[in-house]
């Protein structure tokens, strides 16, 4: 049986976000699959697994929606089963950015994997880890800075202390699969920065290049049962104990033992 997990995400609007979680809750059901899916007014953010098939499956009828032609996903094969159930939630935002009026529809910021590689060796490009500062502590972007924040929302505050240092600088940002880099780029071009999002995340630069290990330092954290994956996309071992060692972070271990990644379905 060939597993697949697939993380993917659009900012478009949503007329009736109840009614497509309910059709997502349905076809979801039908086609044997795991994951945590959030809709909103804003749009629609995933990561879904199971067999192959099914999962393709699922991306062709979402991508036949309006407004979701075209929707770019990231693959990666998986030994087990990251996700137990497929769970749907209604949110006010995909991504909780804690600033009002800022949209994730907005484009021209994005690099490609191969850009991105350029920036990395490029003196006047600063490299933002988007994440929370757990995940940068597992693995990281060489050159990358851990803005050390506990919560998505507390990178505003950091950005605003540190603007007028990164005058005349390109601000290189990156996240796991791109989906916060999306507002924090809007915000932060009116606030006057030069800013570059990594196309796709960790996640596609990963899948892009087989000697990612070059400039990918460490583990990547992914929110379901594997719990951590290397530069090539491969399950690690690590357990959430080991990764949660802060005891401020004991909800999210209780979070990620609900998960039971000790256990196969």
């Amino acid at each position: 049986m060939a597993l697949l997990h697939s993380s993917f995400y659009r900012f478009t609007p949503m007329a009736d976000p109840t009614a497509f979680a309910d059709w997502l809750r349905a076809r979801g059901a039908a086609l044997s699959l795991g994951g945590v899916v959030l809709v909103a007014e804003e749009g629609l953010s995933a990561a879904i697994a199971g067999e192959a098939a099914d999962v393709l499956a699922m991306e062709a009828e979402l991508q036949a929606l309006p407004g979701l032609a075209g929707l770019p996903v990231k693959h990666n094969r998986c030994e087990r089963r990251p996700f137990s159930r497929f769970k749907v939630s209604v949110k006010r935002e995909i991504v909780a950015f804690g600033v009002p009026g800022v949209s994730g529809m907005q484009a021209g910021t994005h690099v490609s994997p191969q850009r991105w590689r350029e920036l990395l060796d490029d003196p006047d490009t600063v490299v933002i880890d988007n994440r929370n500062s757990f995940e940068f502590k597992l693995g990281r972007f060489r050159g990358a800075i851990d803005p050390g924040v506990a919560h998505f929302r507390d990178f505003p505050a950091y950005v605003e202390a540190h603007r007028a240092e990164w005058q005349g600088k390109t601000v290189a940002m990156y996240c796991t699969g791109g989906i916060r880099c999306e507002k924090t780029a809007a915000w932060m071009q009116a606030q006057g920065l030069k800013v570059a999002q990594l196309d796709g995340g960790i996640l596609n630069y990963l899948a892009t290049f087989d000697d990612a290990a070059a400039d990918w330092q460490g583990e990547c954290y992914v929110f379901d049962k594997r719990i951590a994956i290397d530069a090539a996309a491969r399950e690690t071992g690590t357990t959430a104990e080991q990764v949660f060692t802060d005891p401020a972070d004991a909800w999210r271990l209780a979070r990620a033992k609900r998960l039971d990644p000790a256990a196969d379905d």
